[in-house]
């Protein structure tokens, strides 16, 4: 029997990440008043990439919607039910001891198992489970952390399996403190968000005439004690979800900061980056919109750098969202092209207006002349196909000479400017013009 089309909102009926951390320290703040008792099963789905990657990612969510349902129904209704990842849950499970909890763990493994049907395809879904019961003076972080090493045990051994805490090898310090670490940084982006700590940084892209091409919008998070690394929060922020609540905004302050450059009298393209979860977010259309009115803005003055295989994504939500992009008028550049599994074959069929060539390509510049040629190569492609081409990673004067050679049209990198505040770009603007 097919189930029927899923209720995605099943799944925003778990709590998120965020909101989980706080009901699990609730939970055991309760246990340990009152000694009761407190397990918690976290739950992976397995293979759930082979999926998105076979079907698409319309189709993994809606396997996701019905596992989710699946894993409601077979706990009771006293279970706090979390979201720890696009794959991953939780259940915390009070009044239940080791032997119990192992029992309502098998259950779940037993329904998540039933046949599922997708596309005309009778599939067999499983999932990796772990467990661990809440000791007494242990606090939520270690509780969670216990559940999850129990979960990657089981993952493993091959999935379809539930492992106990205490089973499993113990996971070395650095693995421990690294998961620490994920979580501060989780609630430290909370809290930048909440407090106004982030900002945007520019740094622009210019031609060999001097003009300015456009500038990049750069993600900065400035909290009061430190300065997070984007290296470090936006792999975090990518893992969570927080990545769309963190373009979102990007997408607002940049609008914004295009429409003041506007007023003040140098008029300057504003680039921003959108992650794979905006792209894939119903929200992301309405997020645009909402920019460019709220900025009064001509959409020509935004440009959206996204990752090729974005384009090559046929999912029904990313193809739409790509296409109102193009229909709002707004910009459109191919970022780290050659990275990765970048296509030149792919090119003449990306609606794009610009290339960035991977700063990869450039900092073996000028010795290595096969990197050259390839630069080459993708400045003359991208020209015959009407596109602007931007060398990324130029910090030399031998660099800027090597693709001015190869004929790239613009390049982005220290040799010109490092990142600059909103005032100090402004400043810059102004003096070059």
């Amino acid at each position: 029997m097919h189930d029927s089309r899923p209720d995605l909102d099943l799944i925003s009926g778990f709590l998120n990440r965020s909101g989980g951390l706080r009901a699990a320290t609730r939970a055991v703040a309760e246990a340990d008043s009152t000694g009761g008792l407190l397990a918690v099963l976290w739950l992976d789905i397995d293979r759930f990439r082979q999926i998105n990657e076979s079907f698409g990612h319309a189709a993994g969510d809606r396997v996701i919607a019905r596992l989710a349902e699946r894993l409601r129904l077979s706990l009771s209704n006293d279970c706090t039910l979390l979201r720890m990842g696009s794959d991953e849950f939780v259940a915390l499970i009070p009044a239940v001891n080791l032997q119990e909890a192992s029992g309502i763990g098998q259950r779940v493994l037993a329904e998540i198992e039933r046949p599922l049907a997708i596309d005309e395809l009778l599939m067999h879904p499983s999932a990796s489970l772990g467990l661990a019961v809440h000791q007494s003076g242990e606090d939520a972080l270690s509780l969670l952390e216990r559940a999850d090493r129990a979960m990657v045990e089981a993952k493993s051994r091959g999935g379809k399996c539930l492992v106990a805490s205490g089973d499993e090898p113990v996971a070395g310090r650095h693995g421990v403190q690294l998961a620490r670490d994920e979580l501060a940084i989780e609630a430290d982006l909370h809290r930048a968000l909440e407090s106004g700590c982030l900002a945007l940084e520019y740094q622009p892209l210019v031609g060999f005439d001097g003009r300015v091409e456009a500038i990049e919008a750069l993600i900065r998070c400035d909290l009061p004690e430190q300065r997070l690394m984007p290296g470090k929060f936006i792999p975090v922020a990518e893992k969570t979800g927080l990545i769309v609540r963190l373009g979102e905004w990007s997408l607002l302050q940049g609008a914004l900061y295009a429409a003041r450059l506007r007023d003040e009298g140098v008029p300057t393209k504003v680039a921003i980056n959108v992650s794979r979860a905006q792209l894939t977010s119903a929200s992301f259309s309405p997020a645009l919109q909402a920019a460019l009115i709220c900025a009064n803005l001509a959409p020509a003055l935004i440009e959206l750098e996204f990752t090729e295989s974005l384009f090559l994504d046929l999912s029904e939500t990313v193809q739409a969202n790509l296409r109102s992009v193009r229909a709002a008028g707004v910009g459109i550049a191919i970022d780290d092209f050659g990275h990765g599994y970048s296509c030149l074959a792919n090119l003449k069929d990306l609606p794009a207006n610009k290339i960035k060539l991977d700063r990869s390509f450039i900092r073996v510049l000028p010795d290595d002349r096969r990197a050259y040629a390839v630069v080459k190569a993708m400045a003359l492609l991208g020209r015959e196909l009407g596109m602007t081409v931007v060398a990324e990673g130029v910090e030399t004067a031998a660099q800027q000479a090597a693709v001015e050679q190869a004929s790239v049209d613009a390049v982005q990198g220290y040799f010109h400017a490092r990142p600059m505040t909103e005032e100090t770009m402004l400043d810059w603007l102004r003096a070059r013009a």
